[in-house]
């Protein structure tokens, strides 16, 4: 469920920096959203990022 459809953006992962520099694990998740699309004349829902919905907003 957490991948654009557009862009195939999913999780990723990496560390929390404290003070010390001591690193623990943290998630990074894409800001996805669930958008109605006209796609060839038909109503479709898609899971995509909001880096997508304003491409999506740039292009039509």
């Amino acid at each position: 469920m957490a991948r654009c459809e557009c862009c195939g953006k999913t999780t990723t992962f990496g560390h929390n920096r404290s003070f010390s520099q001591r690193a623990t694990n943290r998630i990074f998740r894409p800001n996805l959203q669930k958008i109605s699309v006209y796609d060839k004349g038909r109503k479709v829902q898609m899971v995509v990022c909001a880096r997508c919905m304003r491409t999506m907003v740039k292009v039509s």
